[in-house]
């Protein structure tokens, strides 16, 4: 039986990517033949506009394969009793019931697909012209991400699924149960995630980058958890990210799109908290604290300033943080390398405080 989950993780994620990348071209052409192009607000910045009709929905690249690879190692566990099952898992050199696939991955999973549908919706809202051609409104995306949330939060806290209900403190050695308050943390954090990625995806290789990331860093924790299924779901979301980054990169060939930000945002909070180091979420996805808080400070402060003195004020010049930095004058690829690099940094700390 293979025991190195690292290298098998790895090795997973070099498939991954070689899957997505060889898929890329034939779905670019696929979205561009039906005109599934981006749509650019005329307050960004101008250097935006050329971006005009861009295929988004590129979520697909990444989703499908990371799909696939999750589906096939299950399904061929789930079939260990049957010939086709046997020789899948021969193949990889598994045994039945081996560490590195199991059923507990399948909620990660099942999450990513429902938010990547409910983002795919929303691309096409914008692109079709539906629901005034501006995408689903708050007051009909906000419920069902909620519900979404909710319901996957069920699915972690329920001892029929998960049965998680802790959170690891870093230095403390001891996780701590929060019990049935887990349920709506965990949605919250859900939630959170999910709009904090999507905000960031607005520069040609940033939110997808500072997703890679942050699969690796929660990768990395739960090799060191023992969570080997776990490990290798997130290198294949990593080797997929990668194969993305690879038609995203700055001039961008195509956009994830909601689909690809939501479904990010969705299953990275769950690996998260199946790792049980979700308070250590905000550090390793620093970069989408700051895209997220950036647009919560500018609404209040430019709201409270207008209520007290009738003329509302901004702190940024614009948000989120990325476009502020654009209009100082930094070049597209400048923001998206140094935010970049702040990344890796804090997805280091959130590393080194989870081995205390």
């Amino acid at each position: 039986m293979t025991s190195a989950p690292m290298p098998f993780a790895l090795a997973l994620g070099t498939v991954s990517f070689f899957i997505a990348v060889i898929w890329g071209t034939p779905l670019i052409r696929f979205l561009r033949k039906w005109r599934i192009g981006k749509q650019i607000r005329v307050e960004l910045p101008t250097t935006h506009r050329t971006k005009m009709g861009t295929p988004t929905m590129g979520g697909l690249m990444f989703l499908v394969p990371v799909m696939l690879i999750t589906v096939v190692m299950n399904f061929a566990n789930f079939l260990s009793g049957f010939d086709a099952g046997k020789a899948i898992l021969a193949f990889f050199d598994f045994e039945e019931g081996s560490p590195l696939i199991g059923k507990s991955i399948l909620l990660p999973l099942l999450v990513m697909i429902a938010f990547g549908l409910l983002g795919a919706l929303d691309d096409l809202s914008e692109v079709r012209g539906w629901f005034g051609g501006k995408g689903l409104r708050a007051r009909v995306m906000f419920p069902i991400q909620f519900l979404l949330a909710f319901v996957a939060a069920v699915g972690l806290y329920h001892p029929q699924f998960l049965g998680l209900h802790e959170v690891g403190i870093p230095t403390v050695q001891e996780v701590v149960d929060v019990g049935i308050w887990y349920v709506p943390i965990a949605t919250l954090i859900i939630v959170g995630t999910v709009d904090a990625v999507n905000l960031t995806d607005g520069l040609d290789g940033l939110a997808g980058s500072i997703a890679a990331i942050a699969f690796a860093a929660y990768g990395l924790i739960a090799f060191l958890q023992g969570q080997f299924p776990l490990l290798s779901f997130c290198f294949a979301m990593v080797g997929a990210l990668f194969a993305f980054l690879w038609y995203n990169a700055h001039p961008a060939d195509v956009f994830m799109g909601g689909m690809g930000s939501l479904a990010l945002g969705a299953t990275l909070a769950v690996v998260a908290l199946m790792s049980l180091q979700w308070l250590l979420l905000p550090i390793i996805g620093l970069i989408f604290v700051a895209e997220a808080g950036s647009v919560i400070i500018q609404v209040s402060f430019f709201k409270l300033t207008r209520r007290l003195t009738g003329t509302g004020r901004r702190v940024f010049k614009m948000t989120p943080f990325h476009l502020h930095f654009e209009l100082l004058g930094w070049s597209e690829t400048h923001v998206t390398q140094r935010f970049w690099i702040v990344g890796v940094l804090a997805a280091m700390l959130g590393i080194a405080l989870a081995l205390l």
